[in-house]
């Protein structure tokens, strides 16, 4: 699943393309996704400028005068910039003509979404929730020790509680983790301050530099130029159950946690 770096690259990508342009044309050629396309956004887009694109946890969120376009990507989708008149190739859901730039949504398995909230975006049912981004400021130690207090919740789930913190997926979750020394299976109230300060240190870090590289390379996923990400390259412990850790060199531990593969050392992780 295309997680925080990859929206953000995604973001980053498309962005300079759309915003500042009129929506030309709108095509829905499926709206069967997790919801169904709406059918009155053609009348909402059709002849409205782009004022700006932004992101909020793993949500794109393209904003328009009246309202604005929530996207996710689901499980398989993506974003791509394509001149007008490209073919479209199966699983091409969703095209967006700003001009003469084309914002084409891809989605294999049709678990992403493309709804339409009008007014304060911020108030919609998906995002109302949702704790502090991760590369915010209000993300800090004191903020995670707080929040962590009395939970026995093992702390690779409360970090991927989008409740509590957006966007830390299982991939960079592990990564941090592994970073900071702890392990994944620990109960979340049992995190000294200290750690909380170490954690949110090496999931800002993991989470700027895969950004930084381009998102990790997933099996459904690329670039929004085309290109895969490259940090999956880099990665300490996900996918590397079994083989040696990088530090110690023992067998690296494999387990499932809230039906996540979660992998980490034994011996450096505590």
């Amino acid at each position: 699943m295309p997680e925080l770096p990859e929206v953000e690259t995604t973001l980053r990508g498309v962005a300079p393309h759309i915003v500042g342009h009129q929506v030309i044309a709108l095509t829905v050629r499926q709206p069967r996704l997790r919801w169904p396309v709406p059918p009155e956004l053609e009348r909402h887009l059709k002849g409205q400028t782009l004022l700006h694109a932004a992101r909020r946890g793993k949500y794109l969120l393209l904003g328009f005068t009246g309202g604005t376009v929530l996207i996710h990507l689901g499980m398989s989708g993506s974003l791509r910039i394509v001149p007008p008149g490209t073919a479209a190739a199966p699983h091409d859901h969703v095209d967006i003509q700003f001009g003469d730039n084309l914002l084409r949504y891809h989605d294999p398995r049709r678990f992403g979404s493309i709804l339409w909230q009008p007014g304060d975006v911020y108030s919609h049912a998906l995002l109302a929730h949702l704790g502090p981004e991760p590369l915010s400021e209000e993300f800090s130690g004191e903020y995670l020790f707080r929040r962590a207090r009395k939970r026995t919740q093992n702390i690779k789930q409360f970090l991927m509680d989008s409740k509590v913190v957006v966007g830390v997926g299982n991939i960079y979750a592990n990564e941090a983790l592994f970073m900071a020394g702890i392990k994944p299976i620990r109960k979340a109230g049992t995190l000294t301050r200290r750690e909380c300060d170490e954690l949110v240190a090496r999931v800002k870090f993991v989470l700027a530099r895969s950004i930084e590289q381009g998102g990790t390379t997933l099996r459904d996923f690329v670039g929004s130029d085309g290109k895969p990400g490259y940090f999956k390259q880099q990665l300490l412990v996900y996918g590397r159950g079994g083989e040696p850790c990088v530090q110690c060199h023992k067998p690296l531990k494999e387990v499932r946690l809230g039906q996540r593969t979660t992998v980490y050392c034994t011996a450096c992780q505590r």
